[in-house]
């Protein structure tokens, strides 16, 4: 079933600049960012004072092999980069993924688990 999304204007790239890299600072997210956490899937969230977004996927151990955890993590920013337009800017964003159920294994799954785990941090912009 696809994913239908309202008609937005803007770009929906998703730009090395939103990418979290440096393990420092996704080890400070993990360490004292704000947990969210639903089926599948924890969030951890803290502000970054930029004035963008930035996003790491992660997994947990024992996640699979390398082609699951990839197809995961193409998943997980495909979904992501379709919701941005919808939040808030200024976090810095770890998504840190259990290994896949049997009702989380598509992009309307990984999307919908987003937008939970979103709304429930109080990063969605009122439309």
């Amino acid at each position: 079933m696809p994913v239908v999304l309202p008609e937005v204007k803007g770009s929906f790239r998703f730009g090395r600049e939103e990418h979290l890299k440096k393990g420092s600072e996704i080890r400070e997210v993990f360490k004292k960012g704000k947990r969210i956490g639903c089926r599948g899937a924890k969030l951890f969230v803290l502000e970054n004072g930029l004035s963008r977004n930035r996003i790491c996927f992660t997994f947990s151990r024992g996640f699979a092999g390398a082609v699951k955890r990839n197809r995961a993590r193409r998943l997980g920013r495909e979904a992501y980069r379709m919701l941005k337009h919808r939040l808030g800017q200024g976090y810095d964003l770890v998504l840190l993924v259990y290994p896949e159920t049997e009702d989380a294994a598509g992009l309307a799954d990984r999307s919908g688990q987003l937008r939970y785990l979103f709304a429930k941090a109080g990063l969605t912009r009122p439309q």
